[in-house]
C-alpha cells in the first residue's frame, strides 16, 4: 500500500492518467453514471436506488431505462463493500433482471492528508441470461478548490465471455461540485467513452433524517457531444445512509 500511495502522491501518476484519457475511444457502451468519491465512513450502510434514462439518439444503448438497486456496508475505516441488482426496460420487451454486481471501495488516504485524496474501487458484474462478464478497476480522486470539489473517475474495464467479444476498455467521469449547502450542491459532470462523450449540469445535496440517518439525493441531465452519444441522458439517485 505504501508504494501505491507513493505513486499518487508523486508526478508519476500523471503519465497514467494521460495514457488512461488518450485510449478512452478504446471504450464502449454508456457510462453515463454515478461519479463515484474515494471516502468511506466507518459506521455507514447504505440502501441506494438509482436510474438512467438516455432519449433520442440511443443507436448505441441498448435499454431505454436503466435501474439499479443496492445494499452496502463499510468494512471498517478504509473499505466498503456493495452488491447490485441491475434491471434494464425497453418499450419492445418491458422490465427485466439484467445483471447483479459486487462492488468493493478501497479508501487509500484519509481525507485533506494529501493534496489529492485517493481511492480504488474494485466491481465484478455477472449477466444473468448470458455468459458476460465484466470486471473494473476504477482509480478515484478527489481535490478541494475552496468551496469546489473536484472528482475523476479513471475506470480500466475487463469484459468476456462466450457471448460477447473479449476486450479491455477505459472510461472517464469528471465532476465539479459547488458547495452551496448541505441540502444543495450544483455540479458539472463529463462523461467519455466509444460511443459517449457528454456533458451537463448536475444537482444532489443531503437531508438529515436523524442520528446517523441521512438521504442522500442527486439528478443529472448529460447532453451528447457527438453523434454516437444520446441526446439527452436523465439519471438520478437516492441513497439512504443508515
Amino acid at each position: 500500500m505504501s508504494r501505491l500511495l507513493a505513486l499518487f502522491q508523486s508526478r508519476r501518476w500523471v503519465p497514467l492518467v494521460l495514457v488512461i484519457y488518450a485510449s478512452v475511444a478504446n471504450a464502449d457502451g454508456m457510462i453515463i453514471d454515478k461519479v463515484y468519491h474515494p471516502y468511506v465512513d466507518a459506521l455507514e450502510n447504505e440502501l441506494e436506488y438509482r436510474s438512467v434514462f438516455p432519449g433520442g439518439n440511443t443507436d448505441y444503448v441498448k435499454y431505454d431505462q436503466l435501474h439499479q438497486l443496492s445494499l452496502g456496508s463499510s468494512l471498517g475505516e478504509q473499505f466498503f463493500a456493495e452488491v447490485y441488482l441491475i434491471g434494464g426496460s425497453t418499450p419492445v420487451t418491458g422490465f427485466d433482471l439484467q445483471a447483479w454486481e459486487v462492488e468493493f471501495k478501497w479508501q487509500l488516504t484519509e481525507q485533506g492528508e494529501y493534496a489529492v485524496d485517493w481511492g480504488l474501487l474494485f466491481e465484478f458484474e455477472d449477466v444473468v441470461d448470458a455468459s458476460i462478464n465484466e470486471v473494473t478497476i476504477g482509480i478515484l480522486a478527489e481535490k478541494e478548490l475552496g468551496r469546489w470539489s473536484t472528482t475523476a473517475n479513471l475506470n480500466l474495464i475487463q469484459e468476456w465471455g462466450s457471448a460477447i467479444k473479449d476486450e479491455f476498455e477505459t472510461a472517464v467521469s469528471l465532476q465539479a461540485r459547488y458547495r452551496h449547502s448541505r441540502v444543495f450542491e450544483p455540479a458539472v459532470e463529463l462523461y467519455a467513452g466509444q460511443n459517449t462523450l457528454g456533458l451537463g449540469p448536475a444537482f444532489g445535496g443531503n437531508l438529515n433524517l436523524g442520528i446517523r440517518k441521512s438521504l442522500n439525493w442527486e439528478a443529472g441531465l448529460i447532453f451528447g457531444l457527438d453523434n454516437e452519444t444520446p441526446d439527452s441522458t436523465f439519471r438520478i439517485l437516492l441513497e439512504y445512509e443508515f
